[in-house]
């Protein structure tokens, strides 16, 4: 398994620092030009001088998660999505001639979303929470509603379009799941919230390159049978998501690694016994005291921890994470 950590920019920080000291080689990054302050990855320029960067500071850019440009009207189905899937098969090629070779990507059209950011957890930690009839007072935030059955065709004309060229370029796009998993969330349908429908997304396309990001907190929130569902998936499975949830959809707050329903040994077994070999992080995770909460869900200290841990499961398995 490759070790990666998440990083929202392209500009470096302490943060790089702490990952490589923690021994980390290897960068997932989110390079929206609202995070950058340049050009989305479609223009290989930019995408070329991110990857330079994490190279000159120790760190491997090996993939990029979430909405690396404005997706609003793929995902709506409105008026010009042509014109950006085109924009987003620029991406996908720009990435397979710098051999960045995994996209993480969803299919939310206003993300992930919780309801509570600073719920206590161990020792006073802070941690993200989400309560379905809590969301449902919020108002709509687009003013435009959609059914689930319209985002899966959007999804569906989407794929068609994309996977051929992601294939040809040699880049693998993982399917992240709906987090939180409910349906209709303030009048937006969400399409990919249980085992079923993520079964459908992967029905569309049997393209060696059509897989999905395993977000193994996300199948928790389900109430899925994860291990069960890791023995399904394995030949499509191309990233690792690791945290862990106490809850259910509609009511649900995150943990520490070690401090949740799931025994984390016995997953990181499994893994290993099925031969799972790709990239894998320390997903969501608490912000602990002396660092502020500007980004819940992805604090350094918490970072430190979950990496920690995780890491020593690995070693005591003998598992390979270098």
């Amino acid at each position: 398994m490759k070790f990666s950590h998440l990083f929202f920019s392209n500009q470096p920080d302490v943060t790089w620092q702490l990952v490589r000291q923690m021994g980390v080689k290897y960068a997932i990054a989110k390079l929206a030009p609202e995070l950058t302050g340049q050009l989305p990855p479609y223009d290989i320029d930019s995408l070329r001088t991110a990857q330079d960067t994490f190279a000159e500071h120790g760190l491997e850019l090996i993939g990029l998660e979430g909405d690396q440009m404005d997706m609003h009207r793929i995902k709506l189905g409105l008026a010009g999505r042509d014109e950006d899937i085109d924009h987003y098969c620029q991406m996908l090629e720009n990435m397979g001639q710098l051999h960045i070779r995994l996209l993480c990507y969803n299919f939310m059209v206003t993300g992930w979303h919780r309801t509570r950011l600073d719920q206590q957890e161990r020792g006073g930690a802070l941690v993200t929470a989400f309560d379905y009839e809590q969301a449902q007072q919020s108002p709509n935030p687009l003013g435009v509603t959609i059914s689930a059955e319209q985002v899966f065709d959007n999804y569906h004309y989407f794929i068609e379009r994309v996977m051929p060229v992601a294939e040809q370029a040699g880049v693998k796009m993982g399917l992240h799941p709906d987090d939180p998993p409910v349906s209709p969330l303030q009048g937006i349908g969400r399409a990919f919230t249980n085992a079923t429908e993520i079964r459908r997304a992967l029905a569309v396309s049997g393209s060696p390159s059509h897989g999905l990001t395993f977000c193994q907190g996300t199948y928790t929130t389900m109430q899925e049978d994860v291990a069960a569902l890791v023995r399904e998936w394995i030949p499509r499975i191309f990233f690792l998501h690791l945290r862990d949830v106490v809850g259910s959809p509609a009511r649900f707050h995150e943990t520490f690694h070690d401090n949740g329903p799931t025994d984390m040994v016995s997953r990181l077994a499994l893994y290993q016994e099925i031969g799972y070999d790709g990239p894998v992080r320390s997903d969501h995770v608490p912000t602990m005291a002396g660092e502020t909460n500007h980004r819940p869900g992805y604090g350094m200290y918490g970072n430190l921890f979950g990496i920690g841990y995780l890491k020593g499961i690995m070693e005591a398995l003998a598992i390979d994470f270098t």
